[in-house]
């Protein structure tokens, strides 16, 4: 695992984030303060270390970037719902 217990330090203490922007997102029902353009870039960044850890170094390490894109991925959704709930709020 060498450097890779780095690489999971990092990811885990990302992935330790996400949980709490889901919970607001939630909460919230509301899109302000949030961008789903930067969740698609993060998720992007996710996609980009699978297929490295995929092509050059298939190690554990690689469960936590799809957690972690998978947390994003559920805020992005709850980010879609909520544009949607301000909008209707919006027209009403």
């Amino acid at each position: 695992m060498g450097g890779s217990i780095f690489e999971a330090g990092m990811l885990i203490s990302f992935g330790l984030a996400w949980p709490a922007s889901i919970l607001k997102s939630w909460r919230s029902r509301s899109a302000k303060g949030k961008s789903g353009v930067f969740s698609m870039i993060v998720i992007l960044g996710y996609i980009c270390g699978i297929t490295h850890k995929f092509l050059n170094s298939r190690d554990i390490v690689m469960v936590f970037y799809f957690i972690n894109a998978l947390m994003v991925s559920a805020d992005l959704l709850l980010w879609f719902r909520n544009k949607r709930l301000d909008k209707l709020a919006g027209g009403a």
